[in-house]
C-alpha cells in the first residue's frame, strides 16, 4: 500500500493528467509528461491494484443526485451498509462518527419517490432524510489538492485535443448503450477491446459511442483517489445554512478553498453541503474558524467526521484479473 506522503513527483503528475483526461492513452500522457508509456502504465496499475485509484464512468442525463442521511439501529448498521453498497444507484456511502448513522448519494430520477420509499422500508432503517443536490459549485473538475502537479503548458497539451472535438455529435443514450455504460461504471479505463467483447459492439462503434456520449454530457468520468496519499486523513461532511442573497458569493469562495473536495447547493434545512479533505481535527478547527467564519452570509454550520467510507464513486470493485 502506498502510504500518505509516499507519492513521488511523477505519481502526482500522472494523477493530475488522468484528472484532466481520464481516458487519455498512456502514450499520450507519457509524451506530454516526458515519461515512457511503460512508466505511466506501471504507475497507474500499481495505484489501481492497491484500490487507492479508480476511474468511474457515470451516466448523467435523466438522473438526479440525492444526499441521504440514514439512521439505523446500531446492530443493523453493517447489514444496511452492505445492502446499500450492493445497489447500482448508490455511491459515496459513509459511516458517520458523530451520529453513528450513514450518509450516501442516491442517483435516481428527479422525483425519486419510489426509490426513497423503497429505502425507507428496508429492514433496520429508522429514518431517511433526503436532500436533492441542485448544482455543483466546487470540485467539479476534481479536488484542487491533486491538481497542482502539472505546468500550465502540460495541462493545455492534455486538454486541447479534447477541446478540438465537436461539442455535440451523434445521438444521445440508446438502449444498446446499457452494457457499455455498465462496464465503464465498473472501470472507466477499460480497454476498447474488452468493452467491445462485453458489449457486443465493434471496436469502432465503442470508440464512437464513448466520444458521442461524452460530448453530449450523457457520460462523464470521475477520478477517485485516496486523499491520504496527499496527507489528508480526515474526511468531513459539512452542511452550511446560507442566506439566499449570499449563496453565490459563498459558492465562489468554497470553489477557491483547497480543503473543499466537492460542494453543491441543496434542498432542505441547509442549502449548501461540502465534502472536506483535511489533515486532522486541528485543521478542521482552523478551517471552520478562519475560512468559513470569514464568509458573510453563513448563518449555521453542521459537520460530521467520516469514520470510514463503505463505498466510493462506483460499484464495489471486483477482484483484479
Amino acid at each position: 500500500m502506498v502510504e500518505s506522503g509516499k507519492l513521488d513527483a511523477d505519481d502526482r503528475r500522472v494523477l493530475h493528467a488522468l484528472q484532466l483526461d481520464p481516458r487519455a492513452s498512456f502514450a499520450r500522457i507519457g509524451t506530454v509528461l516526458g515519461l515512457s508509456e511503460r512508466t505511466v502504465s506501471r504507475r497507474y496499475h500499481r495505484l489501481r491494484s492497491q484500490l487507492i485509484l479508480r476511474i468511474v464512468g457515470h451516466e448523467q442525463t435523466g438522473r438526479a443526485d440525492w444526499l441521504l442521511q440514514i439512521m439505523t439501529a446500531p446492530a443493523a448498521v453493517d447489514a444496511v451498509s452492505r445492502a446499500l453498497a450492493a445497489r447500482r444507484d448508490t455511491s459515496w456511502i459513509a459511516h458517520l462518527a458523530g451520529t453513528g448513522g450513514l450518509s450516501c448519494i442516491l442517483r435516481t430520477t428527479a422525483t425519486a419517490g419510489d426509490a426513497l420509499e423503497q429505502l425507507r422500508r428496508m429492514p433496520g432503517i429508522g429514518s431517511v432524510t433526503a436532500q436533492r443536490l441542485l448544482a455543483p459549485v466546487a470540485g467539479v473538475g476534481g479536488w484542487p489538492g491533486r491538481l497542482q502537479a502539472l505546468t500550465p503548458e502540460e495541462q493545455r497539451a492534455l486538454i486541447e485535443p479534447e477541446r478540438r472535438a465537436p461539442s455535440v455529435s451523434g445521438t444521445g443514450r440508446l438502449p444498446t448503450d446499457e452494457p457499455l455504460l455498465s462496464m465503464l461504471a465498473a472501470d472507466g479505463r477499460m480497454s476498447i477491446a474488452r468493452l467491445a467483447r462485453g458489449s457486443g459492439m465493434p471496436e469502432s462503434t465503442v470508440r464512437r459511442r464513448i466520444s458521442e456520449l461524452t460530448a453530449r454530457g450523457v457520460l462523464m468520468f470521475e477520478v477517485e483517489v485516496d486523499p491520504k496519499l496527499y496527507g489528508r486523513g480526515t474526511d468531513v461532511l459539512c452542511w452550511l445554512t446560507v442566506r439566499p442573497a449570499a449563496v453565490r458569493a459563498v459558492s465562489e469562495a468554497l470553489n477557491a478553498h483547497s480543503e473543499v473536495a466537492f460542494a453543491a447547493t441543496t434542498t432542505g434545512d441547509s442549502n449548501v453541503m461540502a465534502i472536506l479533505e483535511l489533515t486532522d481535527s486541528e485543521a478542521l478547527h482552523h478551517y471552520l474558524a478562519d475560512s468559513i467564519g470569514a464568509l458573510a452570509g453563513v448563518e449555521r454550520v453542521r459537520t460530521e467526521i467520516v469514520s470510514d467510507w463503505i463505498k466510493r464513486a462506483g460499484p464495489l470493485p471486483m477482484l483484479r484479473r
